[in-house]
């Protein structure tokens, strides 16, 4: 018998054991784990990543927007992610996906639709919410491409820099010199396609729709 791993990520523990029993309830085929935040989960899978499915909330303390996303496929790409969130806007859908995600699941949904999302994915296949249209491309999605290129490292340290910190502080969070800060941050710069630091902060924060206008009206700052 063939077990399916799946890691809930949620800082709810209430939702978390609710969405467990839904999927592992009376099925002996799936073994369910839970971590209320990324440094937990990352824990998890550094220790076995014989994972099939990631479920992951947006909104969780310690992340922003896309950032839990982006760091997760960098750091573990062969591992599918599903986003399980709140959040029911179409555009936010649709950026999830750009950034690689597997599925996107809203919270509101009832348990039938849960197992059936969950199948859907570990089949192989992308579970896309009913009523929601992807689209084509449109002027975002080239950001969302080049911010998925960004290394898990380079992912921190772009957060950190959306967080204000300098490079003396993020090379002592990260425990590396400010040297090797200078090395991402020019990286990071190069592979969003900008100019400058600030820049850089404009599309790490600002990546839902209606948020690019600014992306290349900011004066340049220095690495």
């Amino acid at each position: 018998m063939t077990r399916r791993r799946i890691i809930i990520v949620d800082d709810h523990p209430l939702f978390r054991a609710a969405l467990r029993q839904t999927l592992a309830g009376g099925d002996a085929t799936v073994s369910v784990e839970e971590a209320g935040d990324l440094s937990t989960l990352s824990a998890a899978l550094d220790a076995d990543r014989d994972c099939d499915l990631v479920l992951l909330d947006l909104n969780m303390p310690g992340v922003r927007g896309f950032s839990g996303l982006l760091l997760l496929r960098a750091q573990y790409p062969d591992i599918p992610v599903m986003i399980i969130s709140a959040v029911e806007d179409g555009t936010v859908v649709r950026r999830a996906f750009e950034l690689g995600a597997a599925g996107y699941l809203h919270k509101s949904v009832g348990p039938t639709e849960i197992r059936r999302a969950i199948e859907t994915v570990l089949s192989g296949e992308v579970f896309v919410p009913a009523g929601t249209t992807l689209g084509g491309e449109d002027d975002h999605t080239a950001l969302m491409k080049r911010l998925s290129t960004l290394t898990p490292q380079q992912v921190r340290v772009l957060m950190m820099l959306s967080d204000g910190l300098m490079n003396k502080q993020i090379a002592y969070e990260l425990s590396i010199s400010e040297a090797t800060v200078k090395a991402h941050v020019s990286a990071i710069l190069q592979k969003l396609d900008v100019d400058s630091r600030t820049q850089a902060v404009i599309a790490a924060s600002r990546i839902e729709e209606g948020q690019f206008e600014a992306l290349f009206s900011t004066s340049g700052d220095k690495v």
